[in-house]
């Protein structure tokens, strides 16, 4: 029989996160037992990150990664950490195409989205109002795309640097456009702590995230080496592109820039009616 947390002093706190190379990276401090913080056990979930927004509705796991976009809906059994951000330094989503679209003419087309809780999403909708969209899941977006099913793509994660590949051209850099507007870099994801873990568990899985991301900075080859298997399609030297774009010592501390970007970005999208209600940005440590 199974020894009961009481029994053993061990706390096992749930963690998710996206299986793409940057999280993966982030995250291989605690995945492989490098980093350790007394008294927590860690087990890992992947999931893409449209899932794990809509898994954090019901509060499914204590520490997990979601779109910044989905954060209003969850905040009242979640906070965010200080660490664990993927923020774009004027750039992130792309909206990509076949053909060149005008900036104008691309508001006028249906365009494949990740999800409707994601920051690219969100972004989307204040770079063009009430412009149409479907949604595919992201690893299938370029492919269907390059098809003709859609004629442009809302991409994320490594499609970023791959997009070209396929033959796929650039319309809009949604990172470039929102630092062009705001002057602020975009924040897409976090990781967000469901409030019921009480004060000293959230202590100590922040100093677990934190130390992780450390590690990985700190022994980046190894750390790249294991991420490389989640990073589709990406050889070593994009994938090591791609990692330092979205970790890095702003995914260790925001700074106050990238706070004032998250609830920049939220209150923008609650005035435009895209989220339903006001955000309360709070981050628990």
């Amino acid at each position: 029989m199974a020894e009961s947390e009481s029994e053993t002093g061990i706390r096992e706190i749930t963690v998710a996160h996206s299986p793409d190379s940057d999280d993966a990276f982030m995250f291989y401090g605690l995945a492989t037992n490098k980093v350790r913080v007394p008294r927590l056990r860690f087990t890992h979930t992947l999931c893409d990150i449209e899932t794990l927004n809509r898994k954090a509705h019901e509060s499914v796991y204590d520490l997990t990664a979601i779109s910044f976009a989905a954060y209003p809906y969850i905040q009242e059994n979640y906070a965010l950490l200080s660490s664990g951000g993927s923020v774009g330094e004027g750039y992130g989503p792309m909206i990509v195409a076949t053909r060149p679209f005008s900036q104008s003419e691309v508001k006028s087309i249906k365009v494949a989205v990740p999800g409707t809780l994601t920051t690219a999403y969100l972004t989307l909708q204040l770079f063009a109002p009430g412009i149409e969209t479907a949604v595919v899941p992201f690893d299938q977006i370029i492919p269907q795309v390059v098809e003709g099913k859609y004629e442009a793509g809302l991409i994320i994660h490594e499609g970023q640097l791959t997009y070209s590949k396929s033959g796929l051209q650039k319309v809009v850099d949604l990172g470039q456009w929102w630092l062009h507007m705001t002057g602020l870099p975009l924040p897409l994801g976090g990781n967000a702590i469901r409030r019921s873990l009480g004060a000293e568990a959230i202590a100590g899985v922040a100093k677990a995230l934190r130390g992780s991301i450390q590690y990985a900075l700190d022994h980046r080859e190894e750390a790249l080496e294991y991420a490389k298997q989640f990073g589709r399609d990406l050889d070593s030297q994009l994938a090591d592109k791609f990692v330092g774009m979205y970790v890095n010592e702003r995914t260790l501390d925001y700074g106050e820039d990238g706070r004032e970007a998250v609830r920049r970005l939220l209150d923008m999208g609650h005035h435009a009616g895209i989220i339903p209600h006001p955000a309360k940005v709070d981050f628990a440590a």
